[in-house]
């Protein structure tokens, strides 16, 4: 929530403007003085972890030469699409939903075109395949620099091999691509685009915002649910999807409680495997001990009552929920995915496990279950390392420098508007 003490960004700001129809609402706060960014991604239900940083950005760049909409392409009606309006709003990002009825429809695109033309984009910012796609076929008709994102593909369906194909494609021509972890600058550079216009800036997170208030025990979403201050709960947070593993989670939760272990396992998020986890928890007969506690609102909250955080991926980019947890400080065992070794060293910041390997996970998560030393030393550990090496302010004195080269613009004598405090809010 926001917090009337202080002013933050959302605060008394004009209605978040939505392409309900045939013509755009007026944007406020668009000057003539006001260079204006254009974040474009897909999104369904209430989005992950992109849109976070992408609506976060908003104000820690409120006070410097760039203004920072972003227009969602979205399923017609998806009722989901509001928690992206509501997280919009806290944070003050105007964002205008448009509605895409899949590959054959062509309005979209058209709305796009308008979109870029009416508030005068200078920096397409494309988040997935169809985004990139999209600013290359439009900058014939509007100029504008293509910046793109690259999150990682880790979502695999029957399309996959053709959307990475068409990203693969569209990458080359964009005027900078921006890699959010190691291995991705490897795989960028092997589609053929130059190192000169290749970055890498890790996620990050606001650690004013994520930071713990109280021990795990007494955390009221544990009494909300019904757990006592002494058992153990682990943590998880992502899309119920086959590249998140949760089922290895299940497995070794239901493997320690079988040991013994006095524990719980809590997964949030909503997903197309929702039905497939609950079956699996059911035949297992721990419904009451393995949670799957759907859409969070309250992230903040969730973190707090979590004695330790597991993320069981065989997919990944650099997921934020990582940098969260670390953040509110709170004891992580992973998986070897992606980005994750470079960022968390195995014994310090993190226990580490070979991907899929449930006998691995369920050892490292039994070892911290025995070690409240060693849940303390991690907790600190992963606190201090996103202190010193992925906050918010950092990452976006990059991205801004990166705007900054590619319009030829010199640096601003106002970094201090950089630093903006922002409210917690949902997963």
């Amino acid at each position: 929530m926001v917090d009337s003490r202080h002013d933050r960004p959302g605060q008394g700001a004009a209605p978040i403007p939505v392409w309900e129809g045939g013509h755009l609402p007026e944007v406020p706060g668009i000057g003539t003085d006001r260079t204006v960014v254009l974040h474009t991604r897909v999104v369904t239900a209430s989005g992950g972890g992109p849109d976070k940083t992408i609506l976060l950005s908003a104000p820690f760049l409120s006070h410097t030469r760039y203004f920072l909409a972003a227009a969602y392409m979205r399923p017609p009606g998806d009722p989901g699409f509001a928690t992206l309006l509501e997280r919009a709003r806290r944070y003050g990002c105007p964002i205008i939903g448009v509605d895409d009825g899949g590959p054959l429809d062509r309005r979209p695109l058209q709305k796009l075109l308008e979109i870029c033309k009416r508030l005068n984009v200078a920096i397409w910012h494309g988040h997935d395949y169809k985004s990139n796609l999209f600013g290359l076929l439009l900058r014939p008709f509007w100029p504008m620099k293509l910046v793109t994102t690259v999150h990682g593909w880790v979502h695999n369906t029957s399309r996959t091999p053709l959307y990475y194909a068409i990203d693969r494609w569209s990458l080359p021509f964009y005027h900078h691509v921006i890699c959010v972890s190691d291995d991705l600058v490897g795989r960028i550079r092997g589609v053929g685009v130059p190192e000169d216009r290749i970055s890498l800036v890790h996620n990050a997170i606001d650690e004013r915002t994520f930071k713990r208030s109280g021990p795990p025990g007494q955390a009221p979403m544990r009494q909300r649910l019904g757990t006592p201050p002494e058992r153990l709960v682990y943590g998880a947070v992502g899309r119920l999807s086959p590249e998140k593993a949760f089922n290895n989670l299940i497995r070794a939760g239901a493997a320690l409680l079988e040991r013994g272990v006095d524990l719980e396992v809590w997964i949030a998020g909503e997903g197309d495997s929702r039905g497939d986890l609950q079956r699996m928890i059911d035949r297992l007969g721990l419904a009451s001990r393995i949670r799957l506690l759907g859409f969070v609102e309250d992230t903040i909250g969730l973190y707090e009552a979590m004695d330790c955080f597991v993320l069981s991926s065989i997919r990944e980019g650099l997921p934020n929920v990582v940098l969260e947890a670390a953040a509110m400080e709170v004891p992580l065992v992973a998986t070897r995915v992606a980005g994750i070794p470079a960022m968390l060293h195995d014994g310090e910041q993190a226990l580490l496990c070979p991907i899929g390997d449930v006998e691995a996970l369920t050892g490292a998560m039994g070892r911290l279950a025995d070690d409240a030393a060693l849940r303390d030393q991690l907790a600190a550990a992963g606190r201090g390392l996103i202190e010193r090496d992925y906050s918010f302010t950092r990452r976006m004195q990059k991205v801004k420098a990166i705007y900054d080269k590619l319009l030829s613009h010199g640096p601003e004598t106002a970094p201090a508007g950089l630093s903006t405090e922002v409210e917690g809010e949902g997963a």
